[in-house]
This record gives structure tokens, sequence and C-alpha cells, in this order.
């Protein structure tokens, strides 16, 4: 199998077409190589009909169960938020600031399952090369499967822009398990709060930022892109505005040492509803995109 043409943000390549033997060309693309998505047959402009439905109900799918986990940790996040938002609502349901930062904690929990899940996934892909060395077995539309040569519980392939993008936002997840973990504690001073919580929820973010960039890097093969006939851009740039909101609500969210409170705590509450909803929706996104080729 020849490599006839490649292109990605440098220094990664996200898409290569390959002819074959039997002088078919094949397309790889990252993404889809990473999570076993479907891709349209070149040539082929019309969608085949698709029953949406199925996508409610996938369990033996992993893509199924990262969009739902990842789903019920962004639902959290986001009743979290409102809910702080709203103090007579929050009194209306007996809920205490102590109850509504158990709800942050408790949709910290999936985000770590499913960062984890996707981090597996990426880790047991299979890499570029063992497409030409190993045998293979030709999926519908034109894909490529490879097996890798044995299991990873993280792997290390810093090359790969998908496996790096899922290796950030992993630990970034533990930081937010940390982060909201001693928000449920009282009575913590000023140092404690920036070392115990605005510390971790800051490098988190940030660490969510950088997987989001590389995520929608990869999606659209550059640093930036304009494909809003793609499913997968949409899942990316979704997420990437999630990222931006929980990074800009742990900007807001330091402690002032005056006050022992945070410098805005209700603009924090909304970016970190913003990201909660660009992560719930993106995640939702992502069913379907195990069964729409593109």
């Amino acid at each position: 199998m020849q490599l006839r043409r490649s292109r990605g943000p440098w220094p990664f390549i996200t898409w290569r077409v390959f002819q074959g033997l039997d002088q078919d060309l094949i397309v790889w693309r990252s993404r889809h190589h990473r999570k076993r998505l479907p891709i349209r047959p070149r040539g082929v402009s019309a969608r085949p009909p698709i029953n949406l439905l199925r996508c409610l109900w996938m369990p033996a799918e992993l893509n199924w169960w990262i969009g739902v986990v990842f789903a019920l940790g962004s639902l959290c996040f986001l009743i979290g938020s409102l809910l702080s938002l709203s103090p007579p609502v929050s009194m209306r349901f007996g809920l205490a600031t102590a109850d509504l930062n158990a709800i942050f904690f408790i949709g910290s929990i999936p985000f770590t399952t499913a960062a984890y899940l996707q981090l597996l996934q990426a880790a047991n892909s299979g890499s570029i090369e063992s497409l030409r060395q190993r045998p293979r077995e030709r999926l519908p539309a034109g894909r490529l499967r490879a097996e890798p040569a044995r299991f990873h519980w993280f792997g290390w392939k810093p090359a790969d822009i998908g496996w790096l993008s899922c290796a950030l936002q992993f630990p970034g997840t533990l930081l937010f398990n940390i982060n909201t973990f001693n928000g449920m504690r009282a009575g913590l001073g000023w140092t404690q709060q920036e070392v115990l919580i605005w510390i971790p929820d800051v490098l988190g973010s940030v660490l969510f930022l950088l997987s989001g960039a590389l995520a929608f890097m990869e999606a659209g093969h550059a640093y930036w892109s304009w494909k809003p006939g793609h499913l997968s851009w949409w899942v990316t740039l979704i997420n990437l505005i999630g990222c931006i909101g929980f990074m800009l609500a742990a900007i807001n969210g330091t402690i002032l040492p005056s006050t022992h409170a945070q410098a805005d705590a209700s603009l924090s509450l909304v970016y970190t509803a913003v990201g909660a909803m660009g992560f719930l929706i993106g995640s939702l996104l992502m069913l379907p995109e195990s069964l729409i080729p593109s």
C-alpha cells in the first residue's frame, strides 16, 4: 500500500490517502481511525438512510459509553451551576451549599471515567504503521482496521494527536476530582482554598483546553477549519467551546485573600454552565457520530 497524500496541523498528520495494490484509494483519518467511525466513500455525496434512533442504545459500542458517561457528568455540572445561580430554587429543594458542591463532585466522577475510556480507546487504536505491515481487514466505506499488537492500559503515542488529546484530558479530570472534592470541605483558609480548590481547577481547565484544541485540529486537519458539513467537526468545536467556558470559570473563580471568597462567583458559575452545556451537547452528538458516515 502506497501513501499518495497527507496533511494535518504541523507536526501532526491527521489525514492520509493510500493506494492499494488493486489501485483503490483508501482514506485514513486520525479521529475516525482512533474511534472507528464510518467514513463516506470517496465520490459519494448522498448519505445512506440511517435510523438515528439506534444511537440511543448501542451498549456494545465503546463510543456510545463514552458519550453517555460524558453526558452524565456534564448534566451534573450544568444542574449544579444552575442551582447555585438560583438560591431560591435551591432552598425550595432544601439544598445547602455543601449539597450543591457535592453535585459537582458527583459529576466529576463520570468525567474521569469517560476520559479514561477515551484514553484506553486511543491507546489501543493501532498505529498507522500497522496498516502497512500487518494483515488488514477491509471495512465498509473504504476503511482499514488494524488491530494493535497487544493491549495497552495507557499507551505512549505522543506523536499521535488523538492520543495526546486524550492523554491531556484524563489528568485534567483527575484535577477536577481534587478540586470538587475539596470544594465540599468547610472551614478552609485562603491558602488551603487556593492550593486545594483553585489551583487544581486552573490546571485542569488548562489541560482540558489543550485537549479540546488538539481534538478540534484533529477533526479539521488544520489549526483552524470550517467544516459544518462534518459531524465530527461539530462535536470537537462544541467541546472546545465547553473547554473555553471551564477555563473562564476557573479564571473568575480565584479566591481573594481579603474576603476568602471567589473574585466573581456568579460569573464563574455562568461560565461553568456554558462549559457543561458545551460538553453535554458535544457528548450527545458523539452518539450519532458512530453511525453517520462523514
